[in-house]
């Protein structure tokens, strides 16, 4: 829900702490500083929007095309995911659609977790150290307290025929849910007449100077 934007009188500015000052008490080198953020950040809300506009468009137009091309071979494909990637036909351009699933745990892995340590416990520090090491990593959490989904499931590797490890190693799989998605957009251009691609920028820390 949008705010409704407050009513400033004439002949005040409202600071950062709401508070309405009379613009002949503001310093000028504040006025200016205020018009450049303003201009800058209406010029990027512009680009912001033309970035949302081109990423609806590409995906739209990418799939429209994996379509036609399937129907060459009486193939109809639904949805929007699957990595693609698309060359110009003199080979200079390259433009990649790719799909990435964010993964979380469930509350198995709590039950899971239970099992490893239980293993861990009964096991001695001669029978099995590494093992121990990677429990003990694998479990670690970073600094917002979310586990890692790739450590845990670098568990599964290891060969382990204790009935309970193997109970842990079918939990840690059911407990495993995509929670969404995240959508890209990737162009790139040869270099040169090498087998290698650089790509054209299209977010601001990546673009020179």
């Amino acid at each position: 829900m949008n705010q409704q934007q407050k009513q400033i009188p004439d002949g005040y500015w409202e600071n950062a702490l709401g508070a309405l000052v009379p613009e002949h008490l503001i310093r000028e080198i504040d006025k200016q500083r205020d018009q450049l953020v303003k201009e800058l950040v209406a010029k990027a809300q512009d680009i912001n929007q033309k970035l949302s506009e081109f990423k609806q468009t590409a995906f739209a137009d990418i799939q429209a095309f994996v379509q036609l091309s399937a129907e060459a071979y009486d193939v109809s494909i639904g949805g929007k995911k699957g990595n693609v990637t698309l060359y110009s036909y003199d080979g200079r351009y390259k433009i990649q659609r790719s799909v990435a699933d964010t993964m979380s745990f469930d509350e198995r892995i709590q039950a899971a977790k239970a099992l490893i340590l239980e293993c861990g416990q009964d096991w001695t520090s001669e029978s099995k150290p590494e093992a121990k090491v990677v429990i003990d990593h694998a479990f670690a959490v970073d600094k917002n307290g979310n586990l890692s989904v790739s450590r845990i499931l670098d568990l599964r590797r290891l060969d382990i025929k204790d009935p309970r490890w193997v109970k842990a190693m079918t939990a840690i799989g059911e407990s495993l849910q995509v929670v969404g998605s995240k959508a890209y957009v990737r162009v790139y251009e040869r270099i040169g007449t090498s087998d290698q691609y650089k790509p054209i920028p299209l977010d601001l820390a990546a673009v020179s100077l």
